[in-house]
């Protein structure tokens, strides 16, 4: 009889295939990348995903992030949560787990622990970095991936082997540019997962991983590949031989940062707490417009500004990059709350 994972069995044989269902992935972030990573290793059978994302679905994210529908824009779940739904139809055989929440030092290492793989699929250097650093100190491969415009690139961080992206900081595309600057197709959103999972599956696998950096524009048709097994550096503050994971200190994390290509700033509370949100409505009611809830989030227009505001006290302030300003609406916010 012919199984669900039959053709895939034929290509990397039974063993293999059991090794890929009892195998464990994280995936950081839930856009692009990162819903493609999901619905490949989904089908591919992994026995348990972990998908962590920290926003909810907006309609320019339809064009390319494939497990979204318009009634989850609709709707304004959350990333992670419609991910979650979505994948369970495609594979109600495997272990599915969903985190609304925003990554940062103070908690990745707990995300990270118990999974064999890290894929990479955020929409920032920073947290590539967070995660680099706790993927390097459990000792868990990370592979980072990276899409704008036509362009992709893709590396396996395998700890104690290849070098790190700390040691790779200056061979790295970080020069700013977004999709919301800039754009961006899905063929190169492909591309990139396609390697990524392909990678995924042959450490979940045993099989060998070469330390190469591979870059590829699919529009003008270019492609590179660097061994950078050189470019290990023994005094890395995060794989050298006395490592300190600068990403992880407590002084190194963000309370508040400009999401990557939008016109809005993320707040995080210094301590989290669980808001009740109902409760949080009624007491805005008369005081913000366009209030909207469901058991993830609210969102309301207050003080000229459109906030969707976390169960975890966490809020995205639209129509602003002023982080002062952002600060000055969510405490105000706030106050209604304690009111």
């Amino acid at each position: 009889m012919k199984t669900r994972y039959s053709r895939q069995e034929l290509f990397l044989g039974k063993e293999s295939q059991k090794k890929v269902e009892s195998g464990s992935v994280i995936i950081i972030g839930a856009g692009a990348l990162g819903s493609s990573s999901a619905e490949m290793l989904a089908r591919a059978g992994v026995g348990k995903l972990t998908i962590v994302d920290r926003d909810y679905v907006e309609w320019s994210n339809l064009q390319r992030q494939q497990l979204y529908g318009e009634a989850d824009v609709r709707d304004k779940l959350p990333k992670a949560f419609a991910a979650k739904k979505r994948l369970e139809q495609i594979n109600s055989g495997i272990d599915i787990n969903s985190l609304i929440e925003d990554v940062h030092g103070l908690n990745i290492e707990e995300m990270i622990k118990g999974h064999d793989v890290i894929l990479d699929a955020t929409d920032n250097f920073e947290t590539r970095l967070i995660v680099n650093d706790a993927a390097v100190k459990h000792d868990i491969p990370f592979i980072m991936g990276a899409c704008v415009s036509s362009y992709g690139s893709t590396f396996p961080v395998i700890p104690k082997v290849t070098p790190c992206l700390h040691c790779l900081l200056n061979h790295l595309p970080v020069d700013g540019m977004t999709c919301e600057t800039v754009g961006v197709i899905s063929p190169i959103v492909q591309m990139v997962t396609a390697t990524q999972v392909t990678y995924a599956l042959k450490i979940l696998t045993g099989a060998q991983i070469s330390p190469v950096l591979r870059s590829l524009d699919i529009w003008k048709d270019e492609k590179a590949e660097i061994d950078v097994t050189r470019l290990k550096n023994s005094h890395c503050p995060t794989c050298g031989e006395q490592p300190t994971y600068p990403y992880l200190k407590f002084e190194n994390q963000m309370k508040s940062d400009v999401l990557c290509g939008r016109d809005a700033v993320q707040i995080r509370p210094a301590t989290s707490r669980v808001f009740e949100l109902n409760v949080f409505m009624d007491r805005l009611k008369g005081n913000a417009t366009n209030l909207l809830i469901n058991p993830f989030l609210l969102s309301c227009v207050f003080g000229g500004f459109r906030i969707v505001f976390f169960r975890d006290g966490r809020a995205i302030v639209h129509g602003t990059h002023d982080k002062r300003i952002a600060r000055s609406v969510y405490s105000r916010l706030l106050q209604y709350y304690s009111a």
